[in-house]
């Protein structure tokens, strides 16, 4: 019973934390200049990573990341998705268009929540593509930090379509479909809030890390290890 209540209240205060973190650096992206790790680093010799932020995020949510990636060698690019709000078809081909203009190639996607299904369907858009005799895909893997890959029965609660494609139902076909899973590995949070069933993806490399959250896993810096290793690891693997 002690050991109940202990939990509860260790995930009361994860859930606080998180929301602390989002006002933080919803009002932190508003008031800075462009950082200058998103600017075009041609001295830089890691593997590129594309950012790509969750629902209602912009890719400034993604500071506390892109600063620990750039520091770390890798050139980082981001695309502006504004609040991440349309279907994720459609956001894939607008990412899928970007990066094919700024001549991205052999790169890792590091995506939070949402972005990670973006991901994923840019990934099986490219295979589909290459497949078809068209170019070779550009990007070589993705990390996913708490990406609901089966979705979250929370979504379905919320009156917003934007959400509610998020749920179990909405992803069922989605999840079905998995040419592109071994490419990916899974960063997920021992507790989440908003993704209750956990963001195990059933062929791909699945790492729990012990931090609570759903946010704020974004700023500690025992998570970003754990994307930095999975970034590393996703680069070492022969081009798909």
């Amino acid at each position: 019973m002690i050991g109940r209540l202990l939990e509860i209240a260790i995930r009361g205060v994860a859930w606080a934390a998180d929301y602390v973190f989002v006002l933080r650096w919803q009002v932190r992206s508003l008031l800075r200049r462009r950082p200058a790790w998103a600017q075009q680093t041609p001295d830089a010799r890691g593997v590129p990573v594309l950012l790509l932020p969750g629902i209602f995020e912009s890719w400034r949510f993604l500071e506390p990341l892109g600063l620990r990636l750039a520091e770390a060698g890798h050139p980082v690019h981001v695309v502006d998705l504004g609040f991440n709000s349309r279907p994720v078809a459609a956001l894939a081909r607008r990412v899928s268009t970007a990066i094919a203009a700024a001549e991205v190639d052999g790169a890792v996607i590091v995506a939070h929540s949402k972005g990670g299904l973006i991901g994923k369907q840019l990934m099986l858009d490219e295979l589909r593509r290459a497949d078809r005799g068209g170019p070779a895909p550009r990007v070589l893997g993705m990390v996913a930090i708490n990406t609901p890959f089966g979705g979250s029965r929370y979504a379905g609660l919320v009156p917003f379509a934007s959400v509610r494609a998020m749920s179990p139902t909405a992803l069922r076909a989605f999840a079905g479909q998995r040419q592109v899973d071994d490419r990916i590995t899974s960063v997920y949070a021992s507790w989440d809030p908003h993704v209750p069933e956990g963001s195990e993806l059933v062929g791909a490399t699945n790492v729990r890390v012990r931090p609570r959250g759903h946010f704020r896993v974004l700023g500690i810096r025992s998570v970003q290890d754990a994307v930095l290793d999975a970034v590393e690891r996703a680069a070492a693997r022969p081009t798909p």
